[in-house]
């Protein structure tokens, strides 16, 4: 940990919480890595961010802020300035890595630039979509800046009409080419891999399917040629380093077992994963031997400003 001055038991802020669509995940999220650092010994507060944050951190004045905050605001580069700005130190990603990857067409450009394999996409208006097909099905529509599978349309192949988004949905989606497979996904943490877990579902890989109890399976290590472990450990570290991430970061991909190595395509990389019961990256850590306390712990030793 860099910054303030430590003592025996750093005050360390779990951010949770806040006005994104995944504010309840980022509650469960919060609440698990909280228990978890005052299990390892740490002063806790638990912190529910609003529109007095920085007047609650100034008042709290604490040596460490552990981001738990998922989507928009607390992922995307916003609450990182602001933590920066005050000069605390926090967990995850900076403010640029941050915000390019919640940036899925920005990452996609960041991803291909450094040989990364990615499927085809455009940005569109809402309303255009919901009017045609905008580019030819099967295709996936989704926000472009919104993360755990919030508000993902897939129109399959033959499909007549174009897709009824809900009004919730951004004015700017992403629509982008259906890449079919397998769901992976692999962690990485201080720019080495954790494993590759196979994930396995009776329908689309959505948000219920993630976070809701016996949504899916998760098989690790995955059942896959050693080929395609190496490539996903591999295309893990360098989208981690080419967004420049810090911390810990998860990439996902889909693998097309047919087509071998050219099937796997990297889906997206997450600055900020869960940290809920059900969540893949303690599931990862643990199969490389480290408790989820730890794992919180280092984020926490971890922390600094100017990431």
């Amino acid at each position: 940990m860099t910054g303030k001055s430590s003592r025996t038991a750093p005050k360390v802020v779990v951010l949770f919480g806040g006005p994104s669509a995944e504010r309840e995940v980022s509650l469960s999220s919060g609440c698990e890595c909280a228990k978890a650092l005052r299990e390892e010994g740490y002063d806790v507060v638990e912190l529910d961010a609003g529109p007095d944050l920085v007047e609650r951190l100034k008042e709290i004045k604490p040596d460490v802020v552990f981001n738990a905050l998922h989507g928009r605001w607390g992922e995307d580069g916003c609450v990182q300035g602001v933590l920066e700005w005050l000069q605390i130190p926090y967990t995850h990603s900076g403010v640029l890595a941050s915000a390019i990857a919640m940036d899925k067409e920005r990452a996609k450009d960041v991803f291909r630039a450094a040989g990364l394999p990615v499927m085809a996409s455009v940005l569109a208006d809402r309303e255009e979509v919901k009017r045609r097909h905008v580019i030819a099905p099967p295709y996936v529509v989704k926000p472009y800046n919104e993360g755990s599978s919030v508000g993902i349309y897939i129109v399959n192949e033959g499909a007549n009409s174009p897709p009824k988004l809900a009004d919730t949905m951004p004015q700017t989606v992403m629509v982008e080419t259906y890449a079919p497979g397998r769901e992976m996904t692999t962690a990485v943490k201080d720019d080495v891999a954790f494993a590759v877990t196979d994930i396995l579902t009776d329908g689309w890989y959505d948000y219920d399917a993630k976070y809701a109890d016996g949504g899916s399976r998760h098989v690790i290590p995955a059942d896959i040629p050693a080929e395609i472990e190496a490539a996903c450990r591999d295309y893990a570290v360098r989208a981690h380093q080419a967004l420049g991430c810090r911390g810990v970061s998860r990439t996902d991909f889909r693998w097309d077992e047919t087509r071998g190595l050219d099937g796997l395509i990297l889906l997206e990389t997450n600055t900020q994963p869960g940290m809920t019961p059900t969540s893949l990256v303690p599931e990862q850590a643990a199969h490389n031997g480290m408790s989820f306390g730890a794992l919180c712990a280092w984020m926490v030793e971890d922390a600094s400003c100017n990431r």
